[in-house]
């Protein structure tokens, strides 16, 4: 079982609620935030955000939840409509004290360093191809 941190003060009880049967959800389902994002529609840092009540989650999101989990929809679309009229609209939920500056994780910076020797490769390949392309034709 994960070790929630508390909510934001700021939440609203609806909303608060709604986190919480989420966050039990998640819990019961034994799915990592990275596997549960393999198995949605959702990213791992959504889901950190949705389940820390920084942010409030999409209607789809919970319904994925509940499909993973294997458990009816019902319940928590009616709790994420109460919450829908209260969470506040256009802002971020403050979590809590802010943070020291983030440290790409290992897989986040393997990825990045993946992508920047690939478009290298292929700037070299453009500029390789440009020169052949242009150096006079062989004397026969």
């Amino acid at each position: 079982m994960t070790r929630w941190r508390p909510l934001p003060d700021a939440l609203p009880r609806e909303a608060r609620h709604l986190v919480e049967q989420l966050r039990g959800l998640k819990d019961r389902t034994g799915l990592s935030l990275a596997e549960l994002a393999r198995r949605t529609a959702y990213s791992k840092s959504s889901w950190q955000r949705y389940l820390s009540g920084a942010k409030q989650p999409p209607r789809g999101a919970v319904q994925a939840l509940c499909r993973v989990a294997g458990t009816d929809q019902a319940r928590l679309v009616a709790l994420w409509d109460l919450a829908d009229q209260t969470w506040p609209r256009g802002a971020v939920v403050p979590a809590g004290p802010p943070e020291a500056t983030r440290v790409p994780s290992g897989a986040e910076y393997r990825r990045w360093r993946t992508a920047a020797l690939v478009a290298f490769a292929v700037i070299v390949l453009l500029v390789v191809a440009g020169l052949l392309w242009t150096l006079p034709a062989g004397s026969g």
